[in-house]
């Protein structure tokens, strides 16, 4: 498993944070940056100079900062991130507190996942923090729940090349046959040894993949007894919340139209 170093340079740190910030969830002011970050207002300034400084930012007309040519280069998400982290936090501490284990909220871009929150366990021994990693939909488990979501045809168009992609579709979509068929998708150490995770689609009132949760743990702690609990409580997260993303006034209008 792949956590945070325990020597961390925390201005480096906080650099790479605002750049995903910046990258997955759109303009900041300095003032929001500093509140994301949880630092003074003239530290988030120094930060964001450097980030423009190197490309990876650029200060718009109303003075806000966005992502910059180099982050622009990186695939993007349709979803509305910035909301959806907001919505899906309170419900992902209390699954966490539920199960003891790190939550991950992601959404898909393109072939892959890119993961846009996470609450972390509490135990020692535990899966760290996620954010702004990208894995390969196929392998993760929430990428997989995602693409269990799409049209057959939608799913060929994003593998036109499997061998490539690293991908055997056949056997692919016989496994996302079963996710669907059970409403979970599992990741048994495909994207990091000794990491299994558990994972669910958040859908769209039509059905189509929107966003999807985690449950990740040590592999050492994954224990098939205990996959009904785990999964009742990741049901229980999704389904609120894809309710309280459905009352949200800007995706409400989207969903609904």
């Amino acid at each position: 498993m792949k956590n945070k170093p325990q020597y961390a340079i925390e201005s480096v740190d906080h650099a790479l944070h605002l750049a995903t910030l910046l990258q997955q969830e759109g303009p900041l002011r300095v003032s929001e940056a500093a509140d994301r970050l949880g630092v003074s207002r003239s530290t988030a300034h120094r930060l964001l100079s450097m980030l423009v400084y190197r490309d990876f930012a650029e200060q718009g007309g109303d003075r806000r900062y966005q992502a910059g040519p180099v982050l622009r280069a990186a695939g993007t998400s349709g979803a509305p991130v910035a909301l959806l982290r907001r919505v899906a936090l309170p419900h992902m501490q209390q699954l966490v507190a539920r199960v003891r284990e790190t939550a991950n909220l992601m959404v898909r871009v393109d072939a892959s996942v890119r993961f846009v929150a996470s609450v972390e366990s509490d135990q020692v021994l535990r899966v760290g923090d996620r954010v702004g990693r990208v894995l390969p939909a196929h392998l993760a488990s929430g990428g997989k729940a995602l693409l269990a979501a799409l049209p057959p045809h939608e799913l060929a168009e994003l593998y036109p090349d499997p061998e490539a992609a690293g991908v055997n579709l056949p056997k692919l979509r016989r496994e996302l046959g079963l996710v669907r068929k059970r409403g979970f998708a599992i990741n048994d150490q495909l994207t990091e040894t000794g990491l299994t995770a558990l994972g669910m689609v958040i859908p769209e009132p039509d059905g189509r993949p929107f966003a999807a949760l985690s449950i990740a743990m040590p592999a050492v702690r994954f224990d098939r007894d205990l996959l009904s609990t785990w999964v009742s409580a990741l049901s229980t997260a999704v389904t609120a919340t894809d309710r309280d993303l459905a009352a949200a006034p800007v995706l409400g209008q989207s969903r609904g139209s």
